[in-house]
């Protein structure tokens, strides 16, 4: 059995309303930080990304190196709320932080792996550029913005991946993670960092999920042939990639497997929110 839950874990509210998210009518938008809480059974509770963590809320700016910077909290209207934390909403579902074993991150952009921490007894998969690059030295504003140390010296558990594997629907997929069943697989989706990965998980009913992470930030990027995007996700897509070549051609990739194989895949981004309500009502886009 694979039960999924769809957890927000994290909301910004950025100045703009719908030039980011395409349907709100005040001036501030509203983005999500989408995780999922995959119940296994036999390997136990699978976290894929964690969002903003309790740290992040109860000690944003510091003391000592801040956690999310005041650059990027300010351009985001980061809303932080311990409610939100993923560990708090687990709680909710009846389960305790060590029942987490793994947990499965798309990358480690702050707001991706705040909530790293508040799991201790969990291994941390990721692959190892994505590794290599947020905990090596950075050069640039975004890089020294996006990845912040504080909030990934505490895992003691990290298991590091290359970016080769089995085919997938025409993508390379790291297959065997390790101590998780083979219906959870990596899948390399370079661009927004070097070390960015999809997850795919098969559910019990055959169809596959892939959270994208960050491959797009906007709905009316997949499932048409027309992609479709905010103005302000736009930029913000920009401002953030590593490699526009790469990003640009997986996402394209991404939109071809969202229409030709839509009877097989359903395809979510981490921050649309309609989206998230989708998939929280069993109905993904």
């Amino acid at each position: 059995m694979m039960r999924i839950h769809h957890l927000n874990c994290g909301t910004d509210c950025p100045i703009g309303g719908a030039l980011f998210d395409g349907r709100s009518i005040a001036p501030l938008g509203r983005l999500v930080c989408h995780c999922l809480l995959i119940d296994t059974d036999a390997h136990g509770l699978v976290l894929v990304d964690t969002g903003y963590g309790l740290r992040d809320v109860a000690h944003p700016h510091g003391p000592g190196a801040p956690r999310i910077t005041r650059a990027w909290r300010t351009m985001l209207n980061i809303r932080l709320h311990e409610a939100e934390t993923a560990i708090r909403q687990i709680e909710a579902l009846g389960y305790r932080a060590d029942d987490v074993r793994h947990i499965v991150v798309t990358h480690l952009d702050f707001d991706h792996a705040g909530g790293l921490e508040d799991f201790p007894s969990a291994i941390v998969h990721v692959m190892q550029r994505e590794y290599d690059d947020a905990a090596g030295p950075h050069a640039g504003m975004v890089a020294r913005n996006r990845w912040r140390l504080p909030q990934l010296d505490g895992v003691r558990q990290w298991r590091g991946y290359g970016a080769r594997g089995e085919r997938w629907f025409g993508f390379d997929a790291v297959r065997d993670l390790e101590g998780l069943p083979p219906e959870i697989l990596l899948v390399p989706l370079p661009g927004h960092t070097w070390g960015h990965a999809g997850v795919a998980v098969r559910r019990d009913d055959g169809r596959w999920l892939l959270h994208a992470g960050d491959a797009y930030f906007y709905r009316g990027e997949m499932r048409q042939a027309r992609r479709r995007c905010t103005p302000g996700l736009r930029a913000y897509q920009r401002l953030m990639e590593v490699d526009a070549d790469s990003r640009m051609t997986n996402q394209a990739r991404l939109r071809r497997l969202s229409i030709e194989h839509r009877d097989e895949v359903s395809i979510a981004c981490a921050h649309d929110a309609v989206e998230l309500e989708h998939c929280q009502a069993g109905r993904p886009l």
